[in-house]
Order: C-alpha cells, then structure tokens, then sequence
C-alpha cells in the first residue's frame, strides 16, 4: 500500500550517488512489476506558481529515457521531484524494490574546478558521500574506483588535477562519481550543454554503452534535438504538462514533432564506445 505522507531531507544533496534513504518516506517502494519509477499525477509548485501539473509515467528497467521541452518547461523540477530534492504539492512518485540511484545535477558544482583534487580523488568522494563516521577508502572501495575509471576510458588521468581537463573529460569524472557505486538508475540534468558536438557525442555514446552492456537505466534531460534520438529508447516531452511520452523514433516520424523538437539529425563520432 502506498503512503500519501512524504517528508522531505533537510540537506540538499550536491551530486554523485545518492543514497537510497534520501527517497521522502512517502516515496513508495514496493512491487512495481518492471519498472523502477512510476509517477502519479504529480504537481510541483513554487509558492503559488505552479511549474508542472498532473504528470504521470512510468520507467521500466534498461530504459533510456530523454525528457526534452522549451525552457521554463518543468524539466529540471521534474529530475528534482524524482530524486527527491522538490517535494510534490500532489501526486506520487514511487519507486521499485532496490533502486540505487546515481544523479548528475544540470551543474556540478560539488567539484569546484579551482580545487585541487585530482580525478581519482573526486571518483573517491562518490564512495565516501554514503559512508558514516568514520570516512575511510577500502581495497575492495579502491579496487571499484579503478574499475570504474576504466569504464569510462578515463584511467590514464586519474591523477591529473580536473581543473586541467576538458569539458568532457570533466564530465566523464563527474559521471564516474555518479557510477562508482553501481547505480543501476542514473539520472543526469543536462550534463551536455557546455559540451563540443565531438565531446556530446562520446558522453552520448559513452552513456548507451552503460545502459545496454552493464543494463543502467539512463533518465537524461537534455536541448540536443540534433543527436539524442540516435541514444534514446523513450522520450518525454513537457511543456508545464506532458505532451508525449513514448517510442523516441514515432515521436521523430511524427509530422507535428518537428513543432516540438526540430529535425532528427543523424552523427556519430570515432574514438568513442
């Protein structure tokens, strides 16, 4: 059964893997079939203003879902409402058995560039954000931080300082910190928008790999009409309320997507996975 009563953390969570608790309590988690989330009618207001209203869908596990929509849309306050940083003013969000959950936020700002941490230093701090007093790294803790700096074809910078990298290898090490507990739902908020086309495309490319060969549930938001229909599987389309949820490639062939989301452009770079 689920509860209606939700309570809300009082820490806004910076970024990386969350923890399973920070779901309100009344996020229900129960048997769900095959999805890991399902929203009910939810609404979010900001004071009197109401940003998104009676939004219900469903993710099934090894989805790869886009949510696209004009700016001012709801799109980040969706992300928020399911990660738990912006409590509903109605409806339910409720969420599978097991869900672990790895969350990029639209800016990453956990990891000030300036700083002088080194990329392994800020895969580590994904580890250490779930861990009571006291903090320490494990073998078995450093062994997963070499495993996943490795799936992410980042090992050979592990002790650059990220100040000094790229804007996609940035973002590599950012998705590293959400990655190295083993989520198996990762939701990222626009974490391509500082990206060059080349650089989009392998965090794009490296993003499917996760989701068909380790079967990561991927939730991205994103403005890439150009190349995100190449990646995902599903899309949800808002504009304060749902306007389409379903098949990415019926939303591109339908003659009055072009209204919504401009032309389905086809790319695809080397030298990524």
């Amino acid at each position: 059964m689920c509860s209606d009563r939700v309570s809300y953390p009082q820490e806004k969570f910076k970024g990386g893997p969350v923890p399973f608790d920070l779901f309100p309590a009344g996020y229900y988690s129960g048997p769900m079939q095959d999805d890991l989330i399902q929203v009910e009618g939810l609404t979010v207001r900001y004071g009197a203003y109401e940003v998104l209203t009676d939004i219900s869908f469903s993710v099934p596990s090894g989805d790869f879902l886009a949510v696209a929509g004009p700016n001012g849309s709801g799109k980040t306050t969706l992300i928020k409402a399911l990660v738990g940083l912006t409590p509903p003013a109605g409806g339910r969000i409720r969420t599978g058995p097991g869900v672990s959950l790895g969350y990029l936020p639209q800016k990453s700002t956990y990891v000030d560039p300036r700083f002088p941490a080194t990329v392994r230093e800020v895969v580590e701090s994904g580890v250490l954000v779930r861990r009571s007093f006291p903090k320490r790294i494990t073998r078995r803790d450093e062994e997963k931080i070499q495993d996943t700096l490795r799936l992410l074809q980042i090992e050979d910078l592990a002790d650059m300082r990220v100040g000094k990298l790229s804007g996609g290898q940035q973002q590599r090490v950012h998705l590293s910190r959400a990655m190295v507990d083993d989520p198996n739902l990762l939701v990222l908020d626009e974490p391509t928008g500082a990206l060059d086309p080349r650089s989009r495309e392998c965090f794009y490319s490296t993003l499917a790999h996760l989701n068909r060969k380790h079967q990561v549930t991927v939730i991205i938001v994103t403005h890439d009409s150009h190349s995100i229909g190449d990646y995902a599987r599903t899309i949800l389309y808002l504009d304060r309320r749902l306007i389409y949820h379903g098949p990415m490639k019926e939303f591109l062939e339908a003659p009055s997507s072009q209204h919504y989301f401009g032309r389905n452009h086809q790319h695809g770079e080397p030298g990524c996975f």
